[in-house]
């Protein structure tokens, strides 16, 4: 494949993503600015199926440029101020549903999922000699290349040296790939997959309402 295949098959790509989003904007009455945390994509995928509407992520920079960036190039009245804000780890949905009702949903909207390495432990995580000793003393092994002390003591998994626990993490301390699998295998969740509504622009009026 030529390099000019590709930059045309590239720019035809962008073309259409930003033709998706106003067909969005042109088929709903609202349009939400959101930043997310602790992202996974299956609970998102239950969102998009929540909503019939359509949501954009981790383009920002079409996002921008399918809403317009300055109030002279703006697809609809206001979409600008919207655009300013497509920073960082933020999406749009673009809907027809009412505002009580999108606001109820994301409200509620807290899934909790295990922690992945590289995240700051929200909370300090102490496992006990009891936690250890209900797994099954085939995952020795398997716990010691974790950095996990432990041993078989009376055919059960302990703590080496007869100790009643050992600290996984601590507050605000960066997680390791085998600190997150030791709080798997422990069945701990850490994170929180959120949605957090910040702005609201109504097609009618091109009013934009900040919501923090």
């Amino acid at each position: 494949v030529s390099l000019t295949k590709t930059a045309k098959k590239t720019r035809e790509h962008k073309s259409n993503y930003i033709d998706t989003v106003r067909e969005a904007i042109d088929n709903n009455d609202r349009i939400y600015l959101f930043s997310y945390e602790n992202m996974r994509s299956n609970h998102f995928k239950d969102v998009r199926l929540h909503f019939r509407g359509r949501l954009f992520l981790g383009k920002n920079k079409l996002l921008q440029i399918a809403l317009g960036r300055s109030s002279e190039d703006e697809y609809s009245d206001n979409l600008h101020q919207i655009s300013k804000s497509l920073t960082g780890s933020v999406g749009i949905l673009c809907t027809n549903r009412s505002p009580k009702d999108v606001e109820g949903y994301f409200a509620k909207l807290a899934v909790e999922d295990f922690a992945r390495a590289g995240q700051a432990a929200p909370r300090t995580v102490i496992l006990t000699k009891s936690q250890i000793e209900t797994h099954p003393v085939s995952m020795v092994e398997q716990f010691r290349k974790l950095g996990l002390p432990v041993e078989v003591k009376s055919g059960r998994v302990a703590f080496v040296g007869g100790r009643e626990e050992w600290e996984v993490c601590k507050e605000g301390k960066e997680l390791s790939v085998e600190q997150c699998k030791i709080l798997v295998h422990m069945g701990v969740k850490l994170a929180v997959f959120r949605i957090e509504l910040l702005t609201r622009w109504e097609k009618e009026d091109g009013t934009v309402n900040e919501l923090q």
